[in-house]
């Protein structure tokens, strides 16, 4: 990858020149490509981590953020173009799992390519017909008051007046690009998708995440951690295990790379 520190999107730290594959990560709601950054350590080294990080956070705090996540899917498709000359999977946890999902559909539509594999984690099946309640526009006091319902911002973030100021506008606009989606697909993937939910995740169930199976004509399977709706942070370790084992298990080598 050697235009990657040119490129504002990506979050590669530790370059792999002996990798065979790329894992492109997504970030959930509020969330930043800081919160992979020791995958790379922690996978197997034919495996390049390479975090997105979307506008408004991290090194790009000064940019708006989407509110949208078509336009985001647009703008991550061309930013990544340059880096899908070898084969490479997505993994997104919550907002990050719509992410990869839409962004398969449209490489696969627009280039005829789609990843290796598509991991979803922490997130409903797009098409199973639930539909987040539109709280991104809540009066401040109620909107902080889901976040905290939600335990994905720490207590003491909550707590600090001038910090929150600077993360609400983040947290509103990834609120809106989840409770303004709209699912419209007809035709399935063709890549395996493999689901992780965590057991005590409230937002998300085992039928949710089973409902992922519908939207590929490859295999899908299901692996549930210990934790609940952030169960990739409090069971980081056995996620790890269970990723580096589902990478392993597939032979990068088969797939083209994108042309």
């Amino acid at each position: 990858m050697s235009v990657q520190m040119a490129n504002k999107w990506l979050d590669c730290s530790r370059l792999k020149s002996n990798a065979k594959a790329r894992l492109f990560c997504f970030p959930y709601a509020g969330g930043a490509a800081g919160i992979y950054r020791n995958w790379s350590q922690r996978l197997p080294m034919s495996i390049e981590v390479c975090p997105v990080q979307i506008p408004g956070r991290g090194h790009r705090l000064s940019e708006t953020p989407y509110t949208n996540l078509f336009p985001l899917v647009k703008a991550i498709k061309e930013a990544l173009s340059p880096y899908l000359d070898k084969p490479f999977a997505f993994f997104g946890h919550s907002m990050g799992a719509l992410i990869g999902f839409e962004l398969a559909h449209l490489l696969r539509d627009e280039h005829k390519v789609e990843p290796t594999q598509l991991f979803v984690s922490g997130r409903c099946a797009p098409q199973h017909g639930k539909k987040d309640e539109p709280t991104y526009a809540l009066p401040e006091p109620e909107f902080i008051e889901e976040l905290r319902r939600l335990k994905g911002t720490p207590a003491e973030a909550l707590e600090q007046p001038e910090l929150m100021q600077m993360m609400l506008p983040i947290l509103r606009a990834d609120f809106e690009i989840c409770q303004t989606y709209e699912y419209s697909h007809t035709t399935p993937l063709s890549c395996p998708i493999k689901a992780y939910g965590g057991l005590q995740d409230d937002e998300v169930s085992r039928e949710d995440l089973e409902a992922w199976g519908s939207l590929t004509t490859a295999s899908t399977r299901l692996r549930m951690f210990p934790g609940d709706h952030f169960f990739l942070h409090s069971a980081e370790a056995a996620l790890l295990q269970t990723l580096a084992r589902d990478l392993s298990l597939f032979n990068v080598n088969s797939i083209p790379a994108a042309g």
